[in-house]
């Protein structure tokens, strides 16, 4: 590992890692990433936002290797505009989502599909969550979204989240997953897709083998991914489970530019490598 720059690949998840609170990207993050790529170095993104989300940021910053959306039910190439592989939710996830929304009227619900959001129950949790990602979603029951689903999120308040997760593992559905992925939503995916599946994929279906790949993320839907890295790394603001399976834990967090702090360590390691 870390042999050789032109054959590392940084992917780091957005929300909690590399952007902060305010969802600006850190100046000096930029610049690393910046520096970084003109070595030969390659970033990407590993996100469970649609692709729609995602794309805002790329006038800020440039990623050079393919992204995963959706939480892994996406590869995405954005310089060929083609989708690497892709894994939808089975049909009956529109029964499952119709039955949570009927039980639990105070629970916002969104459905990520290629072409867009689609929102079947709007609160104000949901609404946040679009203003967040700057979306403006399709409004309109389940029966009227067309297409391949690629997840569901639910958002609620946090205070609440135990008992929408209490409810679900009551009703013993399977043949999908739940997944927390903040706070305050709560995710159905594809059976055993995550992060770590993308990556997986992407690494198979792009030629990735002989690359060392470092993953960084903060929340449990970063885990698989950052198990599925060479190496995984997590900001100091992680929640425990993610320490726990982290390569490295920074001391610094998603505010004080965490993905500066990670290149570091890739220069750190890139040149230990050539002392031997």
């Amino acid at each position: 590992m870390f042999e050789d720059i032109k054959k590392v690949l940084l992917i780091t998840d957005m929300d909690g890692t590399f952007l902060p609170s305010s969802k600006i990207p850190g100046k000096r993050s930029l610049e690393a990433i910046r520096e970084f790529q003109s070595r030969g170095g390659r970033f990407s993104i590993a996100t469970g936002r649609a692709l729609q989300a995602a794309k805002q940021y790329f006038d800020t910053f440039e990623v050079n290797a393919p992204i995963i959306m959706c939480n892994g039910g996406m590869v995405y190439d954005i310089n060929s505009r083609r989708q690497i592989s892709d894994v939808y939710v089975p049909p009956f996830t529109r029964e499952i989502t119709e039955q949570v929304l009927k039980d639990n009227p105070d629970v916002g619900c969104e459905v990520l599909t290629l072409d867009a959001v689609y929102v079947p129950q709007m609160t104000e949790m949901e609404a946040a969550h679009n203003v967040i990602c700057k979306v403006k979603p399709v409004i309109c029951d389940i029966s009227e979204i067309k297409g391949d689903w690629y997840k569901v999120l639910f958002a609620i308040e946090p205070e609440k989240m135990e008992r929408l997760i209490s409810y679900v593992e009551s009703k013993g559905w399977q043949g999908v997953d739940f997944v927390r992925s903040s706070k305050e939503y709560y995710e159905i995916l594809p059976q055993n897709i995550s992060k770590g599946a993308g990556l997986e994929a992407m690494r198979k279906l792009c030629g990735l083998e002989d690359e060392t790949i470092v993953a960084v993320g903060d929340y449990n839907n970063d885990i698989e991914m950052l198990k599925a890295a060479d190496v995984g790394i997590c900001p100091s603001n992680a929640v425990s489970d993610v320490k726990k399976i982290a390569d490295i834990v920074l001391d610094v967090s998603c505010e004080e530019d965490a993905i500066a702090e990670v290149i570091d360590i890739i220069y750190k390691k890139l040149a230990e490598k050539s002392n031997r």
